[in-house]
């Protein structure tokens, strides 16, 4: 059987956002429930997405999640911090994919993938992505 693909570092990924856990967080075996994982994915996304002052998303625009898939890599425990680091794997004419890991310290905990769709407000449908935002992308662009 192959050796599985290295864990990434922390350091592959332009974008950072702290996040707290919480005792809430926890189920019955005591580490952090898998459903949290989401929730901490998603905060990273819309920290990396969502930024008024870079134009994201253009006005009449939102985004909206079309995929997410998980990689469960090891157990979070309260109390504590973890890492949502974020990079850009690939993008499309109207979509973006995201490349997530968490980490507690050194620690990858978990990996995800997440595909993001612009779409227009008004119409509901997909939109291609102009050139600012494609530029904002291709500057955080990641190796996946």
């Amino acid at each position: 059987m192959p050796d599985p693909a290295p864990s990434p570092r922390s350091a592959d990924f332009p974008h950072h956002v702290v996040e707290r856990l919480r005792f809430g967080d926890t189920d019955q075996q005591g580490h952090i429930n898998n459903a949290v994982f989401a929730t901490l994915f998603e905060s990273g996304r819309v920290a990396f997405l969502y930024d008024v002052d870079k134009g994201l998303p253009p006005a009449g625009t939102q985004f909206v999640i079309a995929q997410l898939t998980i990689r469960f890599l090891g157990e979070m425990r309260f109390p504590g911090e973890v890492i949502v680091a974020s990079g850009v794997s690939r993008i499309g004419n109207s979509s973006v994919t995201l490349s997530q890991a968490l980490f507690v310290g050194d620690a990858c905990t978990a990996t995800a993938d997440s595909v993001i769709v612009l779409t227009d407000l008004e119409s509901r449908r997909s939109t291609s992505l102009t050139a600012s935002v494609r530029a904002h992308f291709e500057a955080l662009a990641i190796e996946a």
